[in-house]
């Protein structure tokens, strides 16, 4: 049973889960200014995982058949054989009920509008057959997780948390397109639409690092709006350092440190963010 477990863990890869929990719990001590209650943070925790692994499911089972094609993902779990589409659906039925379930459980607000989340995260999957614009999209789909924290705490809608939102979407556009480097060449032969099918890797690289500039400046502006104060900034400086670092060890001839830079250097910029900010908030 820990195997099949281990198994749906690495089909929703899992460990990527570091990218938007950080923002959330964020968006949470924001809203709150500073720690909010433990079921407040524990049923944001639940949806979030619920929402997350429906969306995740739902692309591995949408795009099964072009993931058997390509050579860097023909051994996920569905190709492979390891899960049928038949469970994956069901995988995706008790994912979406754990989001519903943990919404429900927040406030009226947030169950309203999951509905619409809902259709934000499927729709994510689609949009490469058709637009270069996915990546913006699955920003839009990770920058609604600090915002959905927000009202989860307040019950309410507030422009400020707009700002984190928009942040996030930025900050995940860029490390998706540094992501999708790695297909050119098999989107251009499946006829797959991306920035770097159409921008080349020199150009890519640069659309990257606007996004993540106007990501930086964006926090910047949080700033000032939320009134914090040094332990943000030093968050946001490490943070920023880190983004600058991440861009130069990638270069259009060489993009053999890829995945460092999208994960492990990823991981960093949610994770300090997320706890600088609850330490500017707390002392």
């Amino acid at each position: 049973m820990l195997g099949r477990v281990a198994v749906y863990l690495e089909m929703i890869k899992v460990a990527h889960t570091v990218f938007a929990l950080p923002f959330a719990l964020m968006g949470a001590f924001l809203a709150a200014g500073g720690a909010p209650s433990v079921r407040t943070v524990f049923y944001i925790v639940l949806a979030m995982v619920g929402g997350r692994s429906a969306a995740m499911g739902f692309n591995r089972l949408i795009d099964a058949d072009i993931d058997a094609k390509n050579p860097r993902t023909r051994d996920r779990a569905i190709p492979r054989g390891e899960v049928s589409k038949p469970m994956a659906a069901v995988f995706i039925f008790l994912s979406v009920l754990l989001l519903e379930l943990s919404a429900a459980k927040l406030n009226p607000l947030c169950l309203k509008l999951s509905p619409l989340l809902l259709l934000f995260l499927f729709s994510y999957s689609y949009t490469k057959r058709f637009t270069w614009a996915s990546h913006i999209v699955l920003g839009l789909c990770l920058g609604a997780a600090p915002l959905g924290a927000w009202i989860a705490v307040t019950g309410e809608f507030d422009p400020r948390a707009l700002i984190l939102s928009f942040a996030v979407l930025f900050w995940v556009s860029g490390f998706d397109v540094l992501y999708a480097l790695q297909d050119i060449e098999f989107d251009r032969k499946e006829g797959l639409h991306s920035i770097p099918r159409f921008l080349g890797v020199g150009r890519s690289l640069w659309v990257a690092r606007g996004f993540h500039f106007v990501m930086a400046a964006l926090l910047l502006v949080g700033y000032d709006k939320f009134e914090l104060g040094g332990w943000y900034l030093a968050g946001w400086g490490i943070c920023s350092a880190v983004l600058v670092y991440e861009h130069g060890i990638l270069r259009k001839n060489d993009l053999s440190r890829l995945n460092v830079a999208f994960f492990n250097l990823n991981g960093i910029v949610s994770i300090a963010l997320c706890l600088f900010t609850y330490l500017d908030l707390a002392l």
